[in-house]
């Protein structure tokens, strides 16, 4: 994807807390801003997602709720045992049939993205599954 220079003032304060979130991460100031731009839009046109850090990097969920990619493993799943509806993905996920509604919206967009991630996490739990097993038929003999 091509890039376009973008400059923007922004006041002290703003560019303080954003120097300090890229001394917090280790990325520069250019990639902060580009992540939290990006990431700002697309929750001004999926209200009810919000984007959380951690150890995977960041990621989109709901507020308050389940990150979409959980949401997107239960929905692959129903889908694989052919018994998919809105209602009992709200039910398993414990959400509202609404917040259901602005997870799958999220996921439709973004599809590609979510299903990379519930990949990587499948392949890292698969690592972790059978480093456990390795170790449990180490500590058998």
């Amino acid at each position: 994807m091509a890039s376009t220079h973008l400059s923007v003032r922004v006041d002290e304060s703003t560019l303080e807390r954003l120097d300090a979130e890229i001394m917090r991460i280790g990325r520069t100031r250019s990639e902060v801003a580009k992540t939290l731009i990006e990431e700002g839009l697309r929750m001004a046109a999926h209200p009810g997602i919000m984007f959380r850090s951690g150890p995977a990097g960041r990621r989109a969920g709901l507020i308050g709720g389940p990150d979409i990619w959980e949401i997107a493993t239960a929905v692959i799943g129903m889908k694989r045992d052919g018994c998919f509806s809105p209602e009992r993905l709200a039910e398993i996920a414990t959400i509202s049939l609404d917040r259901v509604g602005v997870a799958l919206r999220y996921y439709a967009e973004y599809q590609d993205e979510i299903d990379e991630e519930v990949r990587r996490r499948d392949e890292s739990s698969e690592r972790r599954r059978a480093a456990w097993l390795r170790e449990q038929a180490l500590l058998a003999t």
